[in-house]
């Protein structure tokens, strides 16, 4: 709209509008893609300690991978657990997400 068409108010106030939209699009995407909980480097210990024995890191990266969401990957760590007998403590379990989604799976976190 041409800025000699609008009156003094709207001239001041469109700076501010301009900056709580863009305020509110910043905090909807830091929301959408909060950081997943745990410490990536102590998941690539456990990981390499624990996983490796079965498979390498290519099952990660196939296109047919089965895991397709996060909650997927949690289910998949689980049944890990149980078929070579090695359980992760929730905290170590937590770790080994971590590394897995932050270097391979990508997938959003919405901080349940």
């Amino acid at each position: 709209m041409n800025a000699a068409l609008l009156s003094k108010s709207e001239l001041q106030t469109r700076p501010v509008k301009s900056l709580l939209f863009a305020a509110s699009l910043a905090s909807l995407a830091s929301s959408a893609f909060a950081a997943l909980p745990g410490v990536s480097a102590d998941g690539k210990r456990l990981h390499d300690a624990n996983c490796i024995g079965c498979h390498d890191t290519g099952v990660y990266m196939r296109k047919t991978r089965s895991v397709q969401s996060l909650g997927a990957l949690k289910q998949q760590l689980d049944s890990c657990g149980h078929a070579s007998g090695r359980e992760l403590s929730p905290l170590q379990k937590q770790n080994v997400i971590k590394y897995l989604n932050d270097h391979f799976y990508r997938f959003p976190y919405d901080g349940k």
